[in-house]
Formats: structure tokens, C-alpha cells, sequence
């Protein structure tokens, strides 16, 4: 069968291939699953492209070819020479199945578990979600990365005690989906984007707090924005330059409206930004105009329902499975094959990673 794999040489050279490999059968208690559509997530593209220069990308039958620099090839250490299966998520209909799972054959389901640019897919039952009758693998095929991510948003934010959550590149489809959640869970949420375009698109869709980053009173509409919904707790998808640490400013300046009182080490309020994304990767730079009550971490899906456990998990599933044309639907911009993922055209567009600009592959259409 053929699968993508992406592979840094010792030499310095990225491959992103249309491999042929064994077909896989499923064992007891899994599932063998046609692969039906599977989408290029922006968590997707670290592993496709490693730390590869992608002005560099040349083509050639069913692969292409990129240097990679020799300061990446430091990052690249741990997997050179690998040829990595790529792909976080999908759907499709389950062809096959081990003992214990046989129930689930003729199902189309969504999977998660790496490796779903390719034709068939193994998984075990507890790594699929069953679709809701009617639904097509298409609809199904960002069941986990991106509604899981925003759920888990506001799981985080009630375990950590907050009651506000602000988001960057807001326009997304993820920040679409947590602007649905937020207002369904009564959840107040200012939106950072990037354009009066991207603003509009969220304002079409209910967003109350929506703020344009180029914007010449960008702080001013964020501070405010802060002060009226107090939000203590940010989701950052841009990662790199000033943001975050404006984020940060504009929630202390919020916190210091709301107390009115001066403080030479700042609130004692806790202020969290979570940088979970890499839209932008030059380093995060900050000033320190936010006190002494602050933190700036890594967020990541699933280390995060590991913290909430298996119960926890399932019922964000079952939410998804129960809004997956409404709340969680996805939108797509192009759809490809796998040859069709590799022509340089196309992994410009994935690549760039634009709003509105979303890919899915259809491995077997």
C-alpha cells in the first residue's frame, strides 16, 4: 500500500515520499481502516517538513526534495535516517477486524494515532470514534486534533481556575470552534486575529470580543476587551514575536483597572499564557510590564487528556461525535491525493498554513 513518509538524511536533505509499504492486518482487538480523508493540520507539518528550508523545495515523481540547514540538523538529530510515517488523524470505513472488534466492521469511523497519509490504517478501538450514521469520513476527519484542542482549552481553564480565556490566530478553524464552545459554556473569550477580514468571519459567527492585532489601538482594545471579561488565561497559536508578552501586559493593566490601587511588584493575580502553536517561529520576546504573577508554558493535547483522564476524554469525544456538523464542522479550501499533496504547488499552499487555507488528503477517492 502507499503511505507519506518524510525522512532529514545525514547529509542535510529532507524527503517527503510516496512510499510503498506491507499492508497492514488487524490483529486481535483492532481495526483496519480504509483511509478516506485526512487532513494537513498545522501540528502535522513539523513532522512533514522537519527543520527543512522550504524555499528550497524541488519536485520529482511522487516525492520532493529540501535542504535542510545545518543549525536544524541539530534539532533533526533523533530522527535522521528514519523514514516517518505522517499524519495525526482521519476517517474512513473499517475493511477489517480482529477479534473483540469485529462489531465495527462496515463502520466509518475517525482515527487518531499518527501514520494516516496512506492508504489503510491498524488501530485499536479506543483510538477510533464511530460516526454519527450518515455522516462521511470528510465530515469526520477533524474529529480529535483541532475540537479536542479547543475543548481542552476550557477543561484547562476551569482546572486552573480561571473564568476568561483570550486566543491568537482566532479566525482558525480551532478558534472558530472555541468561539461555538464558549458561547454554548457561557465562557467569555476575547479573539486576537490578524485582519478586519478574520475579524468579520468571527463576528458572523456571534464573537462578542474579537481584536485586530494591526490595528493602530490594538492594546487599547485589548486592555479593554481584558478588563470586561477578565481573562487570566491565554491560548497563544503564534508562538513567536511580541504577543505573548502584550497579552500578558494587557491582562495586568486590566487587573490593575478593576483594583485601583498601585502595587510595585504588580497584582498578585496569576496571569497564564499558554503557547501551544508555532505560526511564528522566531523567538517569543517580552518586556516585564506585567508584575511578578505571571507564566509562560508549553501546552500540548495529549499530555493534557492524560491530566484529565480516560472519563474525561470520552465525554469530550462523545461531544464532538454529538456536534460534528454543527459546532465542529471543518472547512476545506483543496483537496488532494497523496501524489497530489507532493506537487510543489500544493505544499506551498499546506506549508504556508494560512487562514482559509486548509487542506485534506483523499487517499482513496
Amino acid at each position: 500500500m502507499r503511505q507519506i513518509q518524510s525522512t532529514i538524511t545525514a547529509d542535510g536533505e529532507l524527503i517527503l515520499a510516496l512510499a510503498e509499504v506491507p499492508e497492514p492486518e488487524a490483529g486481535a482487538g483492532e481495526i483496519k481502516v480504509r483511509m478516506e480523508a485526512a487532513p494537513i493540520n498545522p501540528s502535522d507539518i513539523g513532522l512533514l517538513t522537519g527543520a527543512a528550508d522550504m524555499t528550497t523545495v524541488r519536485g520529482e515523481p511522487g516525492a520532493i526534495r529540501a535542504a535542510v540547514p545545518a543549525a536544524g540538523m541539530r534539532a533533526m538529530a533523533a530522527r535522521i535516517g528514519q523514514a516517518m510515517p505522517c499524519g495525526n488523524e482521519g476517517a474512513g470505513t473499517v475493511v477489517s477486524a480482529g477479534a473483540g472488534a469485529e462489531h465495527l466492521v462496515g463502520k466509518k469511523v475517525a482515527i487518531i494515532g499518527g501514520a494516516t497519509y496512506a492508504d489503510y490504517r491498524v488501530v485499536k478501538p479506543h483510538e477510533a470514534l464511530v460516526l454519527p450514521d450518515g455522516a462521511t469520513a470528510e465530515e469526520g476527519a477533524s474529529c480529535f486534533v483541532n475540537p479536542l484542542t479547543a475543548l481542552g482549552f476550557v477543561e484547562t481553564m476551569r482546572a486552573e481556575g480561571h473564568s476568561a480565556i483570550v486566543h491568537t490566530a482566532a479566525a482558525s478553524n480551532l478558534g472558530q470552534m472555541l468561539v461555538k464552545i464558549c458561547a454554548a459554556d457561557g465562557v467569555p473569550l476575547v479573539n486576537i486575529v490578524r485582519s478586519a477580514e478574520q475579524a468579520a468571519i468571527l463576528t458572523g459567527i456571534g464573537a462578542k470580543h474579537v481584536v485586530d492585532s494591526t490595528a493602530p489601538d490594538f492594546m487599547a482594545q485589548l486592555i479593554a476587551a481584558c478588563t470586561e471579561t477578565g481573562a487570566t488565561l491565554a491560548f497563544d497559536a503564534i508562538g513567536g514575536g511580541p504577543l505573548a508578552g502584550q497579552i500578558l501586559t494587557a491582562m495586568e493593566a486590566a487587573i490593575n483597572a478593576r483594583a485601583g490601587g498601585y502595587s510595585r511588584y504588580g497584582s498578585e493575580t496569576l496571569k497564564q499564557v499558554y503557547i501551544y502553536g508555532g505560526l511564528d517561529m522566531s523567538p517569543t520576546t517580552f518586556g516585564r510590564g506585567f508584575g511578578m504573577a505571571w507564566a509562560m508554558g508549553g501546552w500540548l493535547l495529549f499530555p493534557r487528556l492524560r491530566m484529565f483522564g480516560r472519563e474525561t476524554h470520552e465525554r469530550l469525544k462523545q461531544r464532538v461525535a454529538a456536534e460534528l456538523t454543527t459546532t465542529f464542522a471543518s472547512h476545506y479550501s483543496h483537496r488532494v491525493s497523496l501524489e497530489g499533496m507532493l506537487e510543489p504547488d500544493a505544499v506551498a499552499g499546506w506549508y504556508r498554513r494560512a487562514t482559509g487555507q486548509k487542506y485534506l488528503i483523499v487517499p482513496n477517492s
